[in-house]
């Protein structure tokens, strides 16, 4: 009886981390999407890619802006549209952390923004957060929002 026991117990704790392991290799491969979408997402803005833009994006998309108004989804790509690809221009993700918690990822980080506006050339940094959450076999963002570092 003690040896059908420790048989059980030896498989149940087996099932057990089989389970684990696998959720942290999900989490992981997660992960690794989120931060490749969120690096898709800043080339695409870059060449103001649309498609590529509108496809990451959830059509109910809550986007707020540094000055914390809001903005929809069709005012962003309007906005993205209206804008001139600039050779100037670089958005470049300094720091991409992603936590995933079932089928919603937080990814949060610091991307920086180099350009001219007006003439004027400007180096900002902001930080960020977003959220991704799975939709069907994909991700999109459901909300972003960055806000400007003062240094």
């Amino acid at each position: 009886m003690r040896v059908c026991g420790f048989w059980i117990i030896l498989t149940v704790a087996i099932v057990a981390l089989t389970v684990s392991v696998s959720a942290q290799d999900d989490s992981a491969n997660v992960s690794s999407k989120i931060v490749a979408m969120e690096k898709a997402w800043n080339q695409a803005f870059k060449l103001r890619d649309t498609k590529a833009i509108d496809s990451l994006l959830d059509d109910d998309i809550v986007l707020v802006n540094d000055d914390g108004s809001l903005q929809s989804k069709a005012v962003f790509l309007q906005i993205v549209r209206a804008s001139k690809p600039s050779e100037e221009e670089q958005v470049t993700p300094e720091s991409i952390n992603v936590r995933v918690v079932g089928d919603v990822a937080i990814a949060t980080g610091v991307f920086s923004s180099k350009g001219a506006q007006n003439g004027k050339p400007f180096v900002r940094h902001d930080r960020f957060v977003d959220t991704w959450i799975k939709r069907g076999n994909g991700w999109v963002c459901a909300s972003a929002s960055a806000t400007p570092m003062a240094h």
